[in-house]
This record gives structure tokens, sequence and C-alpha cells, in this order.
């Protein structure tokens, strides 16, 4: 057999084998028999129960198929053959290869996690944050850094307010030969720092459906909180409502306050971002959420139209990952839309961006047709 007729045998599976004239080798035969052990658990019995089996199955996977193939076969088989012992197991929890999906399932287990193996959850949940935090808060600190000091300029600088390098940018025409100098007819300067420029609140949906979009609002949050110029809060909601700004200086401890699951009160949710909105004309409201609401649904909406009306500054996210928009209430989306807020799927690399468009006043539905985003 040629590789591309192969790779369809081992797609297929061995009852096909027939169909296919030819041998595998010694290592094919072994990814046939990882892929039959997953994708024909019902009719061959699958992994089993035992632990060996599932630690061997794991190891095997390593082996013989790429970290992103990996990666899939993992998620398919907490999904499909609900093996929770890769989670609840710290020996098996070792084997796995960490990414946001598996943080994501350690989240929905929450205080089901046997104490033995917290420790070890932890440190696959720390390997994924810090892996998350070093290629997204290079491009998350500049985006808005950039934004707010543009915010922040203004012609008419005190002396030790002067962006020299800018200045000498804007007055190069004015540069005298005879003297070697520029004069700088037009100074142009950061203006005077406030503590916080703006604030941002991230209100989100911790309902299971939102596990990913969950991980990176947390990333991209701590993110943000550690620059000086914004006031970030992060607020995570069910049925009930957890206040987890505190813990935006550790991301890790952050994400294992969030537990997934549960109903939805967006109306809950949005009643306590209000309370904290002190300065209504300066704040981001990022709202991520599948707009299902369990509560008062009325009531969400009239405090949807009071919180836009108020001058605060609304986007709505129905996810925030690489996977696009999941199923969704299309009714208030409409509805929100019609107040004018901005109704989309985010993935985590247009996030930065997106922020500073929102810091800096500029219009977010054009930037999001700008980006070939489908908006409601």
């Amino acid at each position: 057999m040629d590789k591309a007729t192969k790779r369809w045998r081992l797609a297929l599976g061995s009852e096909t084998q027939e169909e296919f004239n030819g041998n595998l080798s010694k290592q094919e035969l072994n990814m046939d028999k990882t892929l039959e052990a997953l994708y024909n658990a019902t009719k061959k019995g699958g992994l089993g129960p035992s632990s060996p089996n599932v630690t061997r199955w794991l190891s095997d996977i390593r082996e013989y198929f790429p970290s992103s193939v990996v990666q899939v076969m993992q998620r398919d088989a907490l999904q499909r053959l609900n093996l929770t012992a890769m989670l609840t197991e710290p020996e098996m929890l070792e084997t796995v290869v960490p990414d946001v999906h598996l943080v994501a399932n350690l989240m929905s287990l929450g205080r089901l996690i046997p104490e033995k193996t917290k420790h070890t959850a932890r440190l696959v949940v720390a390997k994924v944050v810090d892996d998350l935090m070093r290629k997204l808060s290079g491009p998350t600190q500049q985006a808005i850094r950039g934004s707010l000091n543009r915010a922040a300029k203004n012609r008419r600088p005190r002396h030790n307010e002067i962006d020299w390098n800018e200045t000498i940018k804007k007055n190069l025409k004015h540069y005298q030969e005879d003297y070697k100098t520029i004069i700088p007819e037009t100074r142009i300067g950061f203006g005077r720092k406030r503590r916080a420029m703006k604030d941002i609140v991230l209100c989100i949906d911790q309902s299971g459906s939102m596990g990913t979009s969950v991980v990176y609002s947390g990333i991209f949050g701590a993110v943000i909180a550690s620059i000086p110029a914004v006031n970030t809060s992060m607020i995570v909601f069910d049925t009930a409502v957890v206040d987890l700004t505190e813990q935006l200086d550790d991301p890790v401890e952050l994400l294992f306050g969030v537990q997934l699951g549960g109903g939805t009160d967006i109306d809950r949710a949005l009643s306590y971002c209000q309370q904290r909105i002190t300065r209504p004309s300066d704040t981001t409201l990022v709202l991520i959420t599948d707009l299902y609401e369990g509560g008062n649904e009325t009531e969400m909406r009239k405090r949807m139209s009071a919180i836009v009306q108020s001058g605060v500054q609304m986007v709505c996210l129905l996810a925030l990952n690489d996977a696009g928009a999941p199923s969704y209430d299309h009714r208030n989306a409409e509805f929100l839309a019609a107040l004018g807020v901005p109704v989309f799927a985010c993935t985590p690399d247009l996030f930065p961006d997106l922020m500073a468009t929102a810091l800096s006043k500029q219009d977010i539905n054009q930037w999001v047709s700008s980006h070939g985003i489908k908006q409601t």
C-alpha cells in the first residue's frame, strides 16, 4: 500500500482490511490498535475500566502521533468514553499532553478531583497558563499600552510631559540647517497620567459550554491587570456571581476558583457589574456568554439597556477561543445588536487588538468587518 492508501486504511479501521491490499508495518499496526481502542470502543471493548489500559493507551498515542493529534484524541476519549480517570489519577494526568481543553476539563471536575491528584492537576494547569502567558502577554500589553499612549497625547504639554520622539518627527519640516536644530513649533506630550485611565470589566459565563473561553479570559485578565494605567475586574457567574478580581495576579489560582457547570443568570451578573462601575464613560464591559438566560430575561434586557445608556462601552463575545461561535440565543444577540453592542465570537489572537480598539474608542463594528468576522 502507498502512503495515501495506508492513511485511508488507518482512518477507516481494521474492518476494511479486505478492501485494502497490502500489509501494515509493526508501528502502523500499533497505531491501528490505539485508534481502534478509541473509535471502535463500543464494538471492541475500548480501553477498558482498568487504569493500566488507559495509562498504556495514553503513552502509545504520544509515541505514534504528533502533539496536535494527541490533543484531539485525548479530547475524544474524554467525550466518547467518559474517561474521568484520565483527570482524577495523578499517574495518568502526568501522561496527558496539557492544552486549553484539558484545563477546561479539570475546571469542570472542580471539587471532584481527589486530594492526591490536586497537586498534579495544578502543575498541568500551571504549564498551560505559563505557555499562554508567554504567547499572549506581549501582544496584549503592546496593543493596550499603545492605545492608551495615543489617547493620552495632548498638544499643549508641560516640559516634563513632552514625548520627544513624536515631537521631533512632527517638526522635521522645521529643521534649521544653519543652527543644526529643529524648531518645535508643535509639541506632543503624553499628558498627565492618572492611576487608571480606563476601567475594564470582564464578565464571564462559567457554564460548562464556555470552558475554553473562561481559560483564555483568565489569562487575558491577568495580563491586562498587570498594566498600571488600566483598572481590571473579573467577574464569573452561573446562577451565582463570584468576583475573582483579587486573584488576577495569580491566574492558576484564579482558574481553580472557577467552577464550570450549572445554570446561568446573566441579569444577576450584570447587576453586580453595575455596582462596580463608577466611571461609565471610561469603562469597557466585555460580556462573554452564549446569552442563554436562565434567570429573568426581561430584567436582563432592561439592565443591558441601562448599562449602554449610562455611557459604558459594552462588547458581547459569544466565545473567546479558536472554535468559533457556539450555539447561542439569537434573540438576545439581536437585542444587544439593536442597542449598538457588537456581538460576535473572537479568537485569542485578535483579542488584544479588539481591546486596543475599544479603549481608543474606535468603531468596533468596523473593526469586526475589517477582520472578516461574522457578526449578529
